[in-house]
């Protein structure tokens, strides 16, 4: 058997119980067909980076799989039928990764951040800084040198 991640993305609209319940009904279509999922990890409610099927987000799902061909080719047109499914994607791998995810890890990083912004959040807000004259410091620095 081979080796595989299927990365797929449901609708907005579901709930996350519904997600999982979708998830449970492509892994037994990859057991019935002699295969098994390895890992299944769910990133959760994502931003699309454009609108699918008038979706602006959509959740995520990683499934690792040990499969054969058929097993996969049949995952596909199952979750090519299936109107919950806005997008997929299988791609054949060497082998499996048991640790967590990229994505995983690095929403672990973000929370212990505190978001994107880190610490700089109240600077952003007011602009560059200026001198009396409303100048900047780099313009004021050109004229003292012309």
């Amino acid at each position: 058997m081979s080796f595989y991640e299927s990365v797929w993305i449901a609708r907005q609209d579901l709930s996350a119980q519904q997600v999982e319940q979708l998830a449970d009904e492509l892994t037994e279509v990859v057991k019935s067909n002699g295969g098994d999922v390895a890992k299944r990890e769910n990133w959760g409610l994502r931003n699309l980076a454009y609108k699918i099927k008038k979706n602006r987000k959509g959740h995520y799902v990683l499934m690792n799989l040990d499969a054969p061909a058929a097993a996969v080719s049949e995952l596909e047109r199952v979750m090519r039928f299936n109107e919950d499914v806005l997008r997929y994607l299988t791609v054949k791998v060497k082998e499996l990764d048991p640790e967590p995810s990229a994505v995983l890890q690095n929403r672990g990083r973000d929370d212990r951040r505190g978001g994107r912004d880190g610490d700089r959040g109240r600077d952003r807000d007011r602009g560059p800084r200026r001198d009396r004259d409303g100048d900047r410091g780099e313009r004021r620095e050109q004229r003292a040198g012309e």
